[in-house]
């Protein structure tokens, strides 16, 4: 008879600060074989200087490129400073975990020629000025760091400023080219709607691959759907009207199973993505995802929502999943991108924005980040009463939109 084998861990408290176990992030890829790469940790020699005694330099070398990062400066990690990071090794042969302090390291390739943005050398003689801002930098409040780069920047002669920058654009154009730097702004520009809407494919030939439902349910996710989507499969009308009596759920949701087909296998794949699309809606009417909140939810599904949809914050000695405005937006975005799916690639924007709690605006930006055409269309409601609401329609081409800005016209005077 087998005996099942029990780990346990323990903390290791006989390491300095210095001896953090470093966890290491490439900004460009990812490492595929670590036995390639050789790493050296430096560490400031300067113990006694506060801002300077913790601060470390972690460089790996490859045949091709050399990394640097470091724990300190603009290019340092932003991770949460309030949470505590920890890494443990199992020993297989006793059982037994120890837990050491670690420390993330965002590693940059370094390219020959390439200034370092961090000045090393310190002037030894400061005034009193120069001395007071050092003290700002390092343990001034987020008021008093604004205030001071506000001054550093009016202390910027304009004529100064215009000349490197006029300068500086030259030198670009002529080096790069008009287009190419057009592409790149254009590119610049979608860079923060990239971060919630779902995967693009602006190339497809098909409206269905746009959006592939594949990149926003994955198919070992739309395998374990099965069993918990039959309540949607199996409705029938009076489940139906019940729903909407109770008022308690998105109204997104009950339009798709309003119109929900009688082909088997279409009537499955379409009620397996409404069942999805409804989990979705729910996390955004949340602030705080709780256990309790994902009843009868398949735990590969539990998961994936909380990890993609969710932030970790830690309040009151807890960790909490955390449904933040832009993991709201991200939701918004995953939640219509499912709709295109289910509803011939036309999504009423109106209903969902009503289902996720948003404003118009905040909608409309969100459709046009997706580049869906925007229309509008009359609805009748219960009653026989018409109502305006907005649509997006997925098309190929893709819309193009401008960058709104440039300066407001003043409002001329009566």
């Amino acid at each position: 008879m087998h005996m099942a084998v029990s780990a346990v861990w323990k903390y290791d408290d006989r390491r300095e600060d210095s001896e953090k176990a470093p966890i290491v992030q490439f900004s460009n890829g990812n490492l595929r074989n670590s036995q390639l790469v050789d790493f050296a940790l430096y560490k400031n020699v300067d113990t006694n200087n506060p801002r300077k005694k913790h601060q470390r330099i972690l460089v790996a070398n490859t045949k091709r490129l050399c990394y640097s990062g470091s724990n300190f400066g603009p290019r340092a990690s932003k991770c949460n400073t309030l949470c505590k990071y920890l890494v443990g090794v199992l020993n297989k042969e006793t059982g037994k975990m120890e837990i050491h302090d670690a420390e993330t390291f965002i590693m940059h390739p370094v390219f020959k020629g390439e200034k370092d943005s961090q000045d090393s050398s310190e002037s030894p003689t400061k005034t009193y000025r120069e001395k007071v801002d050092s003290l700002i930098e390092a343990f001034g409040t987020n008021k008093q760091k604004r205030s001071l780069n506000a001054r550093r920047l009016n202390q910027v002669g304009a004529e100064t400023l215009h000349h490197a920058v006029t300068e500086a654009a030259g030198n670009l154009i002529e080096k790069k080219g008009i287009s190419a730097l057009e592409d790149e702004i254009a590119k610049a520009d979608n860079q923060e709607a990239s971060s919630y809407i779902p995967p693009c494919y602006e190339n497809a030939e098909k409206l269905k691959d746009v959006y592939s439902l594949d990149e926003i349910i994955s198919p070992a996710e739309y395998e374990v759907l099965e069993i918990p989507s039959q309540v949607f499969r199996d409705i029938k009308s009076e489940d139906i009207l019940k729903m909407i009596e109770e008022d308690r759920s998105p109204l997104s949701v009950i339009e798709g199973l309003k119109n929900l087909p009688t082909d088997t296998e279409v009537r499955d794949e379409k009620a397996r993505i409404l069942w999805y699309l409804n989990q979705l809606i729910r996390m955004a009417g949340q602030t705080i995802i709780k256990h309790t909140f994902f009843v009868s939810c398949p735990h590969l599904i539990k998961s994936t929502l909380r990890k993609n949809f969710t932030q970790l914050s830690y309040n009151t000695g807890r960790i909490q999943n955390v449904v933040s405005l832009s993991m709201k937006s991200k939701i918004t975005a995953y939640a219509l991108a499912l709709i295109l799916h289910i509803n011939d690639y036309q999504a009423d924007l109106t209903i969902l924005q009503r289902d996720v709690k948003i404003g118009e605006s905040q909608m409309i930006e969100i459709a046009k980040a997706m580049r869906l055409a925007i229309v509008k269309k009359s609805v009748a409601l219960s009653g026989g009463i018409l109502e305006d609401h907005r649509y997006g329609i997925l098309q190929l081409p893709l819309v193009k939109y401008e960058k709104s800005g440039g300066k407001r016209k003043r409002k001329s005077m009566a």
